[in-house]
């Protein structure tokens, strides 16, 4: 009762919270910076919105074992990157502008692509397995009001009283994250029995998504000449996703925990793999500086 309670309401709005706190970093320009940008841009909101869903279909129909398993994958696919993303992307001395340009635009476009394809996901791996059915109508409404509107509200409120946006942005990235591990924590305890079963066989197919999607968004970098800074910060938005998100569609909207495990556990992988990044990125431009003072 109590944790039905905290998915219809308190998660809602715990996201609510989280994204309004993503607004307070954008700004107009970051929309609208594609446009003057296209070219890596587009190389990166490519690779996230089309390429990682294709991906995660994929590797859902050849590696999950059970249907919940299968369309939690793909509910992760369809998700944006998040704050976490460009958090990441600063830390690896990438091109921040540019990763907050592509998460911004995501997130824009993942209100309608994020019905869709877990709609899709139901009918292709559903099988008799069915959770809650939620009209896609429905789901796209509730996005814009928990994911566009506090983006906007922040957006505002940076606009307006930008002393006050800097001082609260950093405490409630502090929130997120630690909302991130509790909701974590909640789904592993809820769900441990199944994970516990269903590691060794849907571990190799998250593993995949997030060694794969890095790896392709890395190539897609290089082949379009792009320079380091931006190949990096394509590398981690393909590779990071919004796992808070789908969680919270698993829980609130689709009532169904089993479709959190993926997000959950895939939460724990990107970590992993930001930080070889960030170390390497880090490493690499340490000994060019190096060169380049002894020269």
């Amino acid at each position: 009762m109590i944790v039905a309670q905290l998915s219809q309401y308190m998660f809602p709005l715990c996201l609510f919270i989280i994204m309004f706190g993503m607004g307070l970093t954008l700004s107009p320009g970051d929309f609208t910076r594609i446009l003057r940008f296209p070219r890596p841009a587009l190389a990166g909101l490519g690779g996230q919105m089309l390429l990682l869903p294709l991906v995660g279909f994929g590797l859902a129909a050849w590696l999950m074992p059970t249907p919940a398993l299968a369309i939690g994958l793909v509910l992760l696919a369809a998700c944006p990157g998040g704050v976490t993303s460009n958090m990441v992307s600063y830390m690896a001395r990438g091109d921040l502008a540019l990763s907050v340009t592509l998460t911004a635009v995501s997130s824009l476009l993942a209100v309608f692509t994020i019905p869709f394809l877990v709609g899709l996901a139901f009918h292709v791996f559903g099988d008799g397995y069915q959770s809650v059915n939620v009209p896609a109508s429905h789901m796209m409404l509730s996005l814009i009001l928990m994911t566009l509107l506090p983006i906007a509200l922040g957006m505002l409120l940076r606009a307006h009283k930008q002393r006050l946006a800097l001082w609260l942005e950093p405490k409630i990235s502090v929130f997120g994250f630690l909302f991130l591990c509790a909701l974590i924590l909640l789904v592993l305890i809820r769900q441990g029995g199944q994970i516990t079963s269903g590691l060794m066989s849907s571990g190799a197919a998250i593993i995949s998504l997030n060694v794969v999607m890095m790896g392709l968004g890395l190539v897609f970098a290089l082949l379009l000449r792009l320079n380091s800074a931006q190949s990096t910060s394509i590398t981690l938005e393909t590779g990071i996703q919004n796992s808070t998100l789908a969680m919270l569609i698993a829980t609130s909207f689709l009532q169904d925990e089993q479709l959190a495990v993926p997000a959950a556990l895939y939460s724990l992988v990107m970590y992993v793999s930001a930080t070889i990044v960030v170390v390497m990125r880090r490493r690499g431009l340490g000994s060019w500086r190096v060169l380049r003072a002894a020269e």
